[in-house]
């Protein structure tokens, strides 16, 4: 619905222009299209610069080699069970896990980070780790983080997990739907923790809204910058309206 909105939005555009240009043939006219010519424009390039950083985000390969593997946790369905969404998540771990042991290297401490909701009966990390462990994955080397109630705290507490672990905290990777993989990044470093992470396959159908949603909270994360941009905006709107 998101996505349509905005869609129907842009694509009417050009049409509000052109009734402002009939209906206010005057300098508050030339104002108001200015205004919305330039935020339009300005909206699109961090979209562009936005849609940029995330797919160079997906394009990293880690080596098989870490420490530990950070699951970030999402809703359950009916309070307990691992969403399709989520398994995929923790399906994506569970690959690494194996491909590094195949190469190798010891394997990595799977970290499953979530906490519990209020309508969740258990916490997103233990159905997490149970989820793992049902996989076939060795109890000794899934652990659960079961307080965190946002990204941030995902990163924030499975630090202190690690940090337990005495395990190197620069050497590690999280795990997440590809669409989230920048903000995600973004937050392990307010964190701490100088890591990147790998993307899970996400549905088709729920990318379009999933990638809006994630524009708009990189948008509200950086509210300052966006607010003076918007007056300067609104200045030189005012300058070409008046010259």
């Amino acid at each position: 619905m998101l996505t349509l909105i905005i869609g129907v939005g842009i694509l009417i555009s050009p049409f509000i222009v052109n009734l402002i240009k009939v209906t206010f043939d005057n300098k508050f006219g030339d104002f108001v299209i200015s205004l919305i010519q330039l935020s339009i424009f300005y909206i699109v390039f961090c979209f562009i610069a936005f849609i940029s950083s995330a797919v160079m985000c997906l394009l990293y390969k880690p080596k098989k080699d870490k420490d530990y593997i950070i699951v970030l946790g999402s809703g359950l369905l009916n309070g307990n069970q691992v969403s399709p969404l989520l398994a995929a998540r923790i399906d994506k771990g569970i690959e690494f896990m194996k491909q590094q042991v195949k190469s190798g290297n010891k394997s990595p401490i799977l970290i499953c980070s979530g906490g519990q909701g209020n309508d969740e009966s258990i916490p997103e990390g233990t159905a997490m780790q149970n989820y793992a462990i049902k996989q076939g994955i060795d109890e000794k080397l899934v652990l659960a983080e079961t307080q965190s109630k946002n990204t941030l705290q995902n990163m924030q507490f499975s630090k202190r997990v690690i940090e337990t672990k005495k395990l190197n905290l620069s050497n590690g990777i999280f795990v997440s739907n590809n669409y989230h993989i920048y903000r995600a990044s973004g937050y392990a470093r307010l964190a701490g923790l100088n890591i990147n992470g790998i993307g899970a396959k996400t549905s088709y159908f729920f990318i379009p809204n999933a990638i809006i949603r994630e524009y708009i909270a990189i948008l509200m994360s950086h509210k300052k910058l966006h607010l003076f941009i918007g007056m300067v905006i609104l200045i030189l709107s005012i300058l070409k309206a008046i010259n």
